[in-house]
């Protein structure tokens, strides 16, 4: 099964792509910064999104493996 890092944002982006077309009729109106503006910040929210996640998923990793020295090193003991 592939990461939480990857499937929302994809599924985001999947939305957005809905989104873009549903408000291409401001595009056509000319207001050209407010659209590509709207997907800009949409794209950047992604963006930041899917590293944050990614950032949690090896921290959240790390700790595991941590937990499984500590519980190895006490059965040692």
């Amino acid at each position: 099964m592939k990461k939480r890092s990857t499937i929302i944002p994809l599924a985001l982006l999947a939305y957005l792509g809905v989104m873009c077309y549903v408000g291409r009729s401001i595009f056509f109106e000319g207001r050209y910064l407010y659209y590509f503006g709207i997907i800009a910040g949409s794209l950047l929210a992604i963006i930041l999104l899917h590293f944050s996640l990614k950032r949690k998923e090896r921290l959240r990793c790390e700790r595991e493996e941590d937990m499984a020295k500590n519980e190895n090193k006490d059965d040692k003991n």
